[in-house]
């Protein structure tokens, strides 16, 4: 059996959390790492105390998954955290720093998302790119931030 890097270890444990996600639409998981340790995790999902969108905590997750809005449509209206905004907000709640942190996330940030990474002081991100916002990849780039896309 091959050990995995570093980089593998950390993207197979994102997975994981990812299946902790319950939206209706897709799941996304977010670990931030500093010195080889976890500092925290994260997955999409509604806040703590809401319903879940499966339960429908969510009125614009349900309205989306029953064709009733378009993909972007009435996004602010959505309740929902995204796994790396989870996972910024917890590592916060614990009172851990990011500063100098790598993020490894299921998919590529959002622009929103990007902003966060940026000002929490994480300096690296590995993600794979599967979502459609592509300027959050812009964004991080812009700030100095590497970044490194799986396939």
């Amino acid at each position: 059996m091959k050990k995995p890097n570093w980089d593998e270890y950390f993207m197979e444990i994102a997975k994981v959390v990812k299946s902790r996600a319950d939206c209706l639409r897709r799941q996304v998981g977010a670990v931030i790492v500093k010195d080889f340790r976890i500092v925290s995790t994260g997955y999409n999902g509604t806040p703590h105390g809401i319903k879940n969108c499966t339960e429908g905590g969510c009125e614009r997750c349900l309205l989306r998954h029953q064709g009733k809005l378009e993909s972007g449509e009435k996004e602010e209206s959505c309740i929902c955290l995204h796994a790396e905004q989870n996972a910024i907000i917890q590592a916060a709640y614990l009172g851990v720093s990011t500063k100098g942190a790598t993020m490894y996330i299921t998919s590529n940030p959002c622009s929103t998302c990007a902003k966060m990474i940026i000002n929490s002081g994480i300096i690296r991100v590995v993600c794979y790119k599967n979502h459609h916002d592509e300027g959050g990849i812009k964004l991080l780039k812009k700030a100095k931030v590497m970044i490194e896309i799986k396939k």
